[in-house]
């Protein structure tokens, strides 16, 4: 071929390729950004009742130690360890035999007395008839009228002493003082007890119902009565409690606040709380470590913010972004109390109607031009559009 018919050649070839190549280079015009669409919660007041969780320990209503009134030995131990027993249940049998005879000889005595009484009786009835009749000297009715007061007094004096041996036979019966659940048993058939000794024979616990002891500090028990007094909380109703175990389980029923103390405790600085629950399967038992939670107010226009909307500073101060009038992400510093739910509490930072972001917060910055949607709403970025943006 020609070197003229070789160019003529690629001059047609580089004619042709030109617009593809300039279409090639052309670039697409830059996408058009509207304003960051974010889910906003919109804040409302309600009233909402207060509740503290406070640490507490279980303790029997009621508690009684077993012991002794008279020295013997033990003959028989009647009652199963662990096991619930009725006020008055016979728990062990004292030897009574020497009781028994003691009582047997305070019958005979008091029966002599009263022989002895009925004659000075006698004695004295006819002395008086014979002193009317000078028979005898006044001096002689009156040493039988006498004798016939101490033997009135003689017979008392034994039917005393009758009913004391009779207590102390009686005590040889050692019966449960309270109904309750009794623990095991530290003395065996066989064993000498004194009167009032101090070791107890066992104990009994009344278990149901069952006391819940709490301690809350004097400073959130004062800030709550303070609230209380300025009409920012109402009084609770019932005081009812609610009951957390140690395993993390709930306590299936509730109980009720009894009373506060009216000390603080100087090394704490905590206030004694007590409430009492029903325990009649015997779940709760003394000494358990249980966290109670205590309704202690209403809140009548409280204010609660999403816990996914509230943010902490590098102060560890609560902060939200929330969208103003002008649909402009705004920081708010806030001021929160406890948390209710999935939800804080918001004291201070918050109005009614105030629109909480709480969707799209990793995106927006304060100052930022905002589109709101209700939270839940915003629908979810196509799969791969991450991607396909960075390329």
């Amino acid at each position: 071929m020609s070197s003229n018919l070789r160019g003529a050649v690629m001059a047609c070839l580089v004619l042709a390729v030109a617009p593809s190549l300039q279409g090639c280079g052309r670039r697409p015009p830059p996408p058009s950004f509207g304003p960051l669409e974010v889910g906003v919660v919109t804040v409302e007041s309600q009233p909402v009742t207060l509740q503290t969780e406070l640490p507490g320990r279980t303790n029997p209503l009621a508690i009684s130690d077993v012991r002794p009134q008279v020295s013997g030995v033990i003959k028989a131990r009647l009652f199963t360890e662990g096991s619930n027993v009725k006020a008055g249940q016979v728990l062990y049998q004292i030897d009574p035999a020497p009781y028994r005879a003691a009582y047997d000889q305070a019958v005979a005595q008091l029966a002599s007395a009263q022989a002895n009484l009925a004659t000075a009786k006698l004695k004295a009835d006819r002395y008086a008839d014979l002193v009317k009749i000078n028979a005898i000297s006044h001096q002689d009715a009156d040493d039988a009228k006498a004798a016939y007061g101490q033997a009135a007094a003689a017979v008392a004096q034994q039917k005393a002493a009758l009913e004391a041996a009779k207590i102390n036979l009686d005590y040889t019966r050692v019966t449960a003082p309270i109904a309750g659940r009794i623990g095991r048993s530290t003395y065996t058939q066989g064993a000498l007890v004194t009167a009032s000794q101090t070791d107890a024979l066992t104990t009994v616990q009344k278990l149901d119902p069952i006391y819940v002891d709490i301690s809350q500090s004097a400073t959130d028990l004062l800030a709550l009565r303070r609230s209380i007094a300025a009409g920012q909380v109402g009084q609770a109703g019932a005081a009812e409690v609610s009951l957390k175990l140690e395993d993390g389980s709930s306590y299936p029923l509730k109980g009720r606040l009894e009373f506060a103390d009216v000390t603080v405790d100087q090394t704490t600085g905590a206030v004694d709380l007590r409430a009492i629950f029903p325990n009649p399967k015997g779940e709760l038992l003394p000494g358990m470590y249980v966290r109670a939670v205590v309704d202690q107010g209403v809140a009548k226009a409280a204010i609660l913010a999403p816990q996914q909307g509230v943010s902490h500073d590098a102060k560890g101060d609560a902060t939200a972004m929330v969208v103003n009038a002008q649909g402009v992400a705004e920081l708010r510093p806030l001021k929160t109390g406890q948390a209710i739910g999935d939800k804080w509490l918001v004291t201070d930072g918050l109005q009614p109607g105030d629109k909480l972001i709480t969707e799209g917060l990793l995106k927006v910055q304060p100052g930022m031009p905002v589109h709101a949607v209700p939270a839940g709403s915003a629908p979810a970025p196509p799969p791969g559009a991450g991607g396909a943006a960075a390329r």
